[in-house]
């Protein structure tokens, strides 16, 4: 029996197509159709903006909004249905988290994963059995598809002796 964490796999082949998209052709954007405000203390949104071009090759479009705010225009389309303004601060609690003397590939892998886990199906979400196959087929094909951007296991696998054991069969 294998037993699947949907978000922490669909988070992992997440992360990965971000990488592969920002190494080959830069990550592709969907612009939001009304552009949202996302108010932030001056500091933070002026930390924001200082890094709208590191974002926009992992595919957030944001710019200033007067002094505290940014207003993002688009989202990386691999992300699906994210919530732009909830996205934006778990940003700016990395950014305030990590400094800034990170080095930009390693900067880009943490917003990566950070993009990654808003754009990912979530734990008890009913997946309909094609989605199920489709990100199994793709956890086949992804590398490190065993452990998410956080390093907990995306599956386990249980023997049928080990399922024995857990009812005092052997």
């Amino acid at each position: 029996v294998v037993i699947v964490d949907q978000h922490a796999a669909h988070e992992r082949l997440v992360y990965e197509r971000l990488k592969r998209e920002r190494a080959t052709s830069g990550v592709a954007s969907q612009m939001l159709l009304i552009p949202e405000v996302v108010p932030l203390e001056p500091h933070e949104a002026e930390r924001l903006a200082g890094k709208a071009e590191d974002l926009a090759r992992l595919g957030l479009v944001l710019e200033p909004f007067g002094t505290g705010a940014v207003l993002v225009r688009a989202t990386p389309s691999a992300l699906k249905d994210v919530d732009p303004s909830r996205l934006i601060r778990d940003l700016v609690d990395g950014f305030a988290e990590w400094g800034s003397e990170l080095v930009l590939e390693r900067r880009l892998d943490q917003i990566a994963a950070t993009l990654a886990c808003h754009g990912s199906v979530r734990a008890g979400r009913r997946l309909l059995p094609a989605e199920m196959n489709a990100l199994l087929r793709e956890m086949e094909a992804t590398p490190n598809s065993g452990q998410c951007n956080h390093g907990r296991p995306t599956y386990v696998k249980l023997k049928l002796a080990e399922i024995d054991a857990l009812f005092g069969r052997r």
